[in-house]
Order: C-alpha cells, then structure tokens, then sequence
C-alpha cells in the first residue's frame, strides 16, 4: 500500500436548475430592489429548483458529466461523499440515493454536513481515502437546494441563496500535481449566528415549529460576515503555510460564493488581482456546499486554468465551519 499517492481532479461537471429567479422577480415577492441587492451582495440572479426537483436529482446531473469527463463508469467508484445541508430525507443519505441511481454497486456512500465549507471537507476526507490507497476513485458532490429552506418573507435572507450542484471525480495523478494541503477548522461557539433550528432531535417538526418558521435558515448577518473576513484570510495564510508556497504562486483563487464584498476582502488581502479570481456569485447567489464546486467547474469549462496551475479553494459557512486547499491542476 503506498501511503504517498498523489490525489486530484480527474473529472468536474455541474447542474443548476432551469428555472432562474431574478432580482426584478425578488422585487415583487418582497420589499428590496436590484440596487440594494447588487450592493451589498453581488447577487443578480439565481436559479431554483423545480417542484419535482430535490438535492439527489442535481447532484445526479453533475455527477454523469463529471464521471464522463473523467472517463470512468459509476461501477468504477469507490466511494461517494454528497455534501449537503438539504438532504432529499434524513435518511437514507443523498450520497446512498445516488449511489442506487448512478448504479454504482462497488460505492461506500455517505453524506457530509458542514455546510458551505462541506465540499472542501469532503474533498479532504475523499482525498485521505486515496492517498492511503484504501479506494482509487471517488465522486465528491457538493449540492444543495437552499430554496426548500428560504423564508420569502425575509427580506435580509431570502434574496442570497439559491439551488446548484457541482461534481468532482478525484483518482490517482502524476507526481507533483493534486492536492497539495488542507486547512479545516470550526468555531462552534458561533453556531447559534446561523442556523436550521427545528427538524431534528432537538425541534422535532410541529405545528408550532412550523408557524413560527423555525425549518427556514436564520442568518445573524453581521456577525456572519466579521467570521467570514476573518477566517477566509486566516485560513488561506494557514493552507499556504502547509503547502509551502506564497501567495504569489497563486494562479487562480476559487472561492465561497456568497458575498461580493467578503470575495474583495480576500483578494484585497492576497494581493490578487481580478482576473485570477473565480465570481458567479452574481449569476448563482449563494448555493453552501454546491458554491466552490460551481464556481470551479464553471471556470474549468471556461479554460480559465491549466495543467500545472496552483488553485487555492476557501469556504466559510454554518457551524461555524471553514475550509481551505492548495491544489496543481
């Protein structure tokens, strides 16, 4: 068993449902306009899942177009890990639902929560797996649909999130290249700034727990956004330290899309300029886990990195989570 094998992206595909929300449409569902949105977020458009739609049927989509970019059928993965925060049920995971779905009979499955940080951690746990040689192949998705939890009558919510899913296949790759480090971290002192309250075992669902919106996202918005600069500049000098390099190797910057003004922060501290980083905040909002993957699949198709180029993913969301890695494509 070689301990030291090499892990990467061998494979990428994405979804997003038709069906496209814009802020003119938000205008007429509650009170706010383009203007305020575009300011404060970036956020032009976003896309919703149908009625029929739920969070395994995204990550099936993105899933066949990774496996076909990698070359591999379904009964060639080892494993699959569905980040999520909005599984199709409790249980059984999304990751076993697509794992029956995509005929992948050989697949250990499981679902992964940590919010928009959940693909860089299920990168990281997919990545360990390989490099210690126990599997050769596994699909990492990152898919939510954040519409099945967004309060429409809150004005400070309901306008950043909306529904998308993106795939990776990581395998074996030559020397020198995949990932390089990971840096994971938690502060669950600050939990309560951005939650799902009810639900669980905890609030299980009543007619209470429904009337008084307890199953839509509570967000403390200020105080998610001080995490957010914080963290997304702590961890990236953190990932970078561990992968021994400097940020000026940096080729293309790939991060959570959730807020324009938090992603300028991070450049303005990584002296990056514009054209090295990923944003289509404005064309998805805010999707948690599905956000990263979008955003770096999106930019794979669009030729935007190639072979040898360090990529640098950074995520913060509920939890509070964060999540970071160094990568040569």
């Amino acid at each position: 068993m070689n301990k030291f094998r090499p892990v990467g992206i061998i494979g990428t595909g994405k979804y997003v449902p038709e069906k496209v929300l814009t802020n003119a449409d938000m205008e007429k569902i509650v009170e706010t306009n383009d203007e305020w949105i575009v300011s404060r977020t970036g956020i032009r458009e976003r896309h919703i899942a149908a009625p029929e739609q739920a969070t395994s049927d995204l990550a099936y989509e993105a899933s066949i177009k990774a496996l076909k970019s990698a070359g591999l059928a379904p009964e060639d993965l080892d494993l699959i890990i569905v980040a999520t925060v909005t599984p199709d049920m409790t249980f059984p995971s999304t990751a076993c639902l697509l794992q029956e779905r995509l005929g992948a009979k050989q697949a250990a499955a499981f679902d992964l929560s940590a919010a928009c940080s959940g693909f860089v951690y299920s990168l990281a746990t997919a990545t360990n797996f390989i490099k210690t040689g126990m599997y050769n192949n596994a699909l990492v998705i990152g898919a939510d649909t954040l519409s099945r939890i967004t309060d429409y009558t809150d004005r400070n919510t309901c306008v950043l999130f909306g529904d998308g899913a993106g795939a990776v296949v990581l395998g074996e790759v030559p020397a020198g290249r995949g990932f390089l480090s990971f840096d994971l971290g938690a502060e669950g002192a600050g939990g309560s700034q951005l939650k799902l309250e009810a639900g669980g075992s905890r609030l299980p669902a009543s007619a209470d727990t429904v009337g008084s919106g307890k199953h839509f996202i509570y967000m403390n918005g200020r105080e998610v956004f001080k995490f957010a600069v914080r963290v997304m500049g702590t961890a990236t000098e953190e990932v970078l330290r561990k992968a021994g390099i400097s940020k000026e190797d940096v080729d293309l910057f790939v991060p959570h899309q959730a807020n324009i003004r938090i992603i300028h922060s991070a450049m303005e501290r990584l002296g990056l300029p514009e054209e090295k980083c990923v944003i289509n905040v404005d064309k998805y909002a805010n999707t948690s886990a599905a956000s990263i993957p979008l955003a770096l699949v999106e930019a794979a198709e669009e030729g935007r990195m190639k072979e040898g180029d360090t990529l640098l993913l950074v995520g913060f969301g509920g939890g509070l989570t964060w999540g970071a890695s160094v990568l040569v494509w």
